[in-house]
Formats: structure tokens, sequence, C-alpha cells
């Protein structure tokens, strides 16, 4: 795998710890610009939706530019904006930052997807896609943690100029590793739809498309769903002591860490095997989740294991995308990142909403296994309706 694909994945690792961190930041945020905690949670729920809506938007602008300009943009007004959060005392020019650098991380990963994807060795898509997300899950591991530790130790603004020093490595040498061929004819294989955004539209309207960002947005719905509530859940129902939920938190991007790496290994290969197995064994160890969370050991191991198989599935269903639609690089990735922040929003949406309907702490857990048997019943319903309807023929 080229350098510069490693390259964009710590760019990756830092704007994935900028959307993480802020859920240990929260309480220092709201004391020291003297909002409500409920306020300050708003600036999670702006970063998710400016990633819905920022990643077509700026997906569409990047097609104008090359790649090595449109990855340099992106990242300066990612750096800026976490500048401008870091001395600002307003809520209300900090939750406009949180917004703009939505928008950049957004418009980032699609161009970063296409790029990766461009410059890996052929059929490796799997394996580019997932190095990138591979970023995203060491914030988890590493970055959300870090990140809390600066907000204890010097505040929370320390967190935000971490997060714009660690961008600066990328920011200097994307210049000098990526070409500055033109997003749109460089990176469309021949006898692909026209480039520019047109064509780019073009190569997206298609139906197995279309199933595959609904599954992408349906597993990453069970992710975050399980997720957000983890920590009320292993310290209420299991039991386990407040002080070890940063290790519980790690050990998950640890199972998310191994499971993009063996997925990266196999979805080239054999994706279909994949998704299937992986998937119905993603929703029966939520299920299990849900009846043995009042013992820790089950309730630790299964943190562990639903986290790799999560982004085992997750990361081979984005590669999927980027096969399906080798006429549309750019556009692909800002699809796929639309649907996973899609899933991201709606999944703790529906979460809160079991508890808050008093179904206890464990209603996330069987939330998210109906997710994914919903994922799973569309992919076999997909598959029977393409059975069905036969090749198609050509004039």
């Amino acid at each position: 795998m080229p350098f510069v694909v490693y390259l964009l994945a710590l760019a990756v690792f830092a704007q994935g710890t900028s959307e993480f961190m802020l859920s240990g930041l929260l309480p220092g945020i709201a004391r020291d610009l003297q909002v409500s905690i409920p306020a300050t949670g708003l600036l999670t729920s702006a970063f998710a939706a400016g990633m819905v809506v920022g990643a077509p938007l700026m997906a569409v602008l990047s097609l104008r530019w090359s790649r090595q300009r449109a990855l340099l943009a992106f990242l300066v007004m990612f750096l800026a904006a976490h500048v401008a959060g870091a001395v600002t005392t307003s809520y209300g020019v900090l939750l406009g930052t949180r917004v703009v650098a939505a928008l950049a991380n957004a418009g980032f990963l699609a161009v970063a997807m296409a790029t990766a994807v461009a410059l890996a060795p052929p059929n490796a898509k799997g394996r580019a896609t997932s190095v990138l997300l591979a970023g995203v899950t060491v914030a988890c591991v590493a970055g959300v943690p870090g990140g809390a530790l600066l907000g204890e130790l010097w505040g929370w603004r320390s967190a935000f100029w971490a997060v714009a020093v660690a961008l600066v490595p990328a920011i200097i040498a994307v210049p000098r590793a990526v070409p500055r061929e033109h997003p749109a004819t460089a990176l469309i294989p021949t006898g692909a739809a026209g480039g520019g955004a047109r064509g780019e539209l073009r190569a997206l309207r298609t139906p197995r498309l279309l199933v595959l960002l609904l599954l992408g947005a349906l597993v990453n719905g069970a992710t975050f769903c399980a997720f957000t509530y983890l920590a009320p859940l292993l310290t209420g129902d299991t039991g386990i002591d407040p002080s070890w939920m940063p290790l519980m938190l790690a050990l998950f991007g640890l199972g998310s860490f191994a499971g993009v790496s063996a997925g990266g290994r196999l979805a080239d290969a054999r994706p279909v095997p994949l998704l299937v197995v992986g998937g119905v064994a993603l929703a029966a160890g939520w299920a299990a989740f849900a009846l043995t969370a009042g013992a820790p050991v089950p309730a630790i191991a299964l943190v562990f294991v639903q986290g790799a198989l999560s982004f085992a599935v997750g990361s081979t269903l984005v590669s999927q995308v980027l096969y399906a639609a080798t006429g549309a690089p750019t556009l692909a990735g800002a699809s796929a990142t639309a649907a996973l922040n899609v899933g991201a929003t709606l999944g703790p949406w529906l979460g809160g909403t079991a508890i808050g309907a008093g179904l206890g702490l464990r209603s996330p857990l069987w939330v998210s296994a109906l997710l994914v048997t919903a994922a799973l019943v569309t992919a076999a319903t997909a598959r029977a309706v393409r059975v069905k309807a036969g090749p198609v023929r050509t004039a």
C-alpha cells in the first residue's frame, strides 16, 4: 500500500479524534462557556449534521479541483476551525466551528477515499478503505482517551489545539505525496460514465449502490446506537465501576481496529461471505449482549467482539460502494460518508427513544440487533429481486 494512504489515515485519525472526543470534554466546555450540558451536547449533533449535509456538497465542489488541492484545502479548513474553537469564548462561535469542521471532514473523507483507491494496487479497494478507516478506530483507542486526559490536565481547549497540531504533518506532506491529477478525470476508469459532477451523478444511479448505502446506514446505526449508551449500560446493568469506562471504550476501539484490519484483508477477495457471516454474527452478538449484559465477563468479551464485527462489516460495505461506483469515485465516497453518518445520527436517537420509553439500558442493544437484522433482510430481498429479474439484456 502506498505511503500516502497511511498519511491520509493519520489525518483521518486526527479528524476522528475531534469527532468523538467531545464526550469527555462537555462538562468543561459547559463550565467555561456558562451553558448547559444539553446545549454542549448540540456540538456533537451539529458535527453529525454537518457530515451528512457536507459529504455530497463538498464532494461536488471538490470535483473542480485537483485531488492535491482539495485535500489540502479541507485539511487547512479543518485546522482553522479548531484554532478558532480553541480561542473563542462564545458558544455560538464554537458551535459554528463544529459545523465548519464537519464540512471539511466530510469533504476530506470523500476525496481521501477516492485518492486511496486510485493509488492502491488493482483489486485492493477493500484494503485501502480499511487503512483509512483504521484511523477512526485508532482515534477511539487512543485519540479520544487522550483528548479526555488533556481536558483534565490543561482544559478542553488543549484538546482542540492537539487536533490542530496533529494535522500539520499531513498538511506539509500532501503537496509532496499526492499527484495533481484532476479527480474528475484521473480517477474514472476508461469506459465509465463521463467526468464531472453530472457524469458521477449518472454513475450513482444504480439499484445495487442504493442498497449498499442503505445497508451501510443500518449497520452503522446499530454500531452507534449501542456505542453511545455503552457506558451507562456497563456501569448500570453490568455493575462495572465507572473508573473502568475509559478502558472499556478503548477495548471497543481495539476490537474495531482488529475488525477493520481483518476486514480489509478479506473484503477484496471474499466480500459476500464476509458480509453474510459477519452480518448474522453481528445481529446475534447484539442480542447475546442484551441477554448477558448483567454478567461482567461476557459483557466485556462482547464489547471487543462487537466492535470487531461492526467495523469489519461496515468497512466492507464501504469498499463495496466504491467497487459498485467506479465511474463516480469521489461522489461514491461522499455517499458512503453521508450514509454512515445518517446511521450515526439515527442510531443514538433510536436507542435514546427506547430508553426514554422505559425499556431499560439494554434496549439499545436490542435496537442494534433489529437494525442489523433489517440490513440482512434488505440484502436478501434485493438479491431475490435481482435473481428473479435475471440478467439484463442489452441491444
